[in-house]
């Protein structure tokens, strides 16, 4: 295994200066790579900012102390890096994925998608991957040459196909989009830009997912804690998280309740990370890859955990899905969260003039299809207040969200 920390980029990594380019060709930057001028410009949009009142679990006024999506896409980003240094591959561009990943996701948490994709199933259903797209190639309108950020073509795949390949061989869905089919955003942006669906996405792409499951462990376990949704010795459910545990009460014994928190989210961290390393570093071995595109071409994911730590990983999603996810407190703020989008598209469907003039124009004479979307493109994009706010102002009642 290589020296954690040390920089480098071997010949399967995505390189800056061969980028396949962007939609709209731009001069190349003096002072700055592809890459980093992509995920420069993830950081300064409309959508980045609004991730800092857009709910991971809690609703925004649960405590400040508990995860937005930005502070976990921070999270999300740092673990990135770390694994992309160490593995050889490009720094900036698994950062970029990082950063962007998150960028579709509506107000609410994982409750608002369920719900905007219920409302949008008879127009196509809704995907935070390809509201992510849809984001950053048309929704953000900062540069006067185009609509979207105009990012290059390695980071909008690694957007897109961070979980694996959207096609098989023959351009038929895989099984993750066989029930509904690829998104219909994905499938028409393909059409101006081929982003090669039924290959796997590079190992930058593959190493900002990989982040955002060790991220999302990490900082649930602390936030379900300290909301007190489960005690730590309920952990012990888990045989890995109990092996933490001895650890650090040997080590440490008496050890106050918020040092004991944080030295288990800051190993279980540490452990995930050196074991997608290692078992990284043990498939590349294996594969021989000297391109990027070797990585592309493989046979199943190669930035992954090793059987025994996909299994660990696995039992503590378990045990965060019924303990925190499920948890009654938990679910309740979903359902009042429920009823406010479902009345907000409700409304801003059957009159768009309630929505901004921003959001309404052009809709004169547009089919039910594109308004639905133009109402889901419009709420997704809510924080959390502004949400509440938004049916405050068009509906007598509105539910309290603690």
């Amino acid at each position: 295994m290589r020296p954690f920390g040390e920089r480098w980029r071997a010949p399967y990594a995505c390189d800056p200066a061969h980028s396949r380019g962007r939609l709209y060709p731009e001069a190349a930057s003096p002072t700055r790579s592809e890459f980093q001028r992509d995920r420069d410009r993830i950081i300064h949009s409309s959508a980045f900012r609004r991730l800092k009142h857009k709910t991971q679990v809690f609703v925004y006024h649960e405590g400040d102390h508990f995860r937005t999506r930005l502070t976990h896409t921070i999270e999300v980003s740092q673990i990135a890096r770390a694994l992309a240094r160490s593995l050889g591959f490009d720094e900036d561009l698994a950062e970029a994925l990082a950063l962007s990943h998150d960028l579709g996701h509506t107000p609410f948490g994982h409750t608002g998608e369920d719900i905007l994709d219920e409302c949008m199933r008879p127009f196509g259903g809704f995907d935070h991957n390809a509201q992510a797209l849809r984001i950053v190639t048309r929704l953000e309108r900062r540069y006067a040459a185009y609509d979207g950020l105009n990012l290059t073509w390695e980071t909008l795949e690694g957007l897109v196909k961070h979980n694996g390949p959207l096609l098989d061989a023959k351009g038929e869905p895989t099984l993750r989009y066989v029930a509904r089919g690829v998104p219909l955003a994905i499938l028409e942006y393909n059409t101006q830009q081929d982003l090669g669906l039924a290959t796997y996405a590079s190992g930058e792409a593959q190493i900002a997912a990989i982040a955002d499951d060790i991220a999302y462990d990490a900082h649930d376990i602390d936030d379900g804690l300290r909301a007190g949704l489960f005690r730590i010795e309920d952990l012990r459910e888990v045989p890995f998280l109990a092996g933490l545990l001895e650890e650090i009460d040997a080590r440490y014994p008496g050890l106050e309740e918020s040092r004991r928190i944080h030295e288990l989210t800051r190993r279980l961290i540490t452990r995930f990370v050196e074991d997608v390393v290692a078992e990284t570093d043990r498939r590349l071995a294996a594969l021989e890859p000297q391109s990027a595109d070797d990585i592309r071409g493989a046979a199943d994911t190669l930035v992954c955990f090793s059987t025994p730590m996909r299994e660990a990983e696995a039992a503590v999603k378990r045990f965060l899905y019924a303990h925190m996810y499920r948890h009654p407190d938990v679910m309740a703020v979903r359902r009042k969260a429920d009823d406010i989008l479902r009345d907000l598209f409700s409304r801003f469907k059957a009159d768009p003039s309630a929505m901004p003039e921003e959001w309404r124009a052009g809709l004169e004479g547009a089919d039910e299809t594109r308004l639905a979307r133009r109402v889901a493109d419009y709420i997704a994009g809510m924080t959390d207040r502004y949400a509440v706010q938004e049916h405050e102002r068009l509906f007598d009642v509105t539910p309290d969200l603690r």
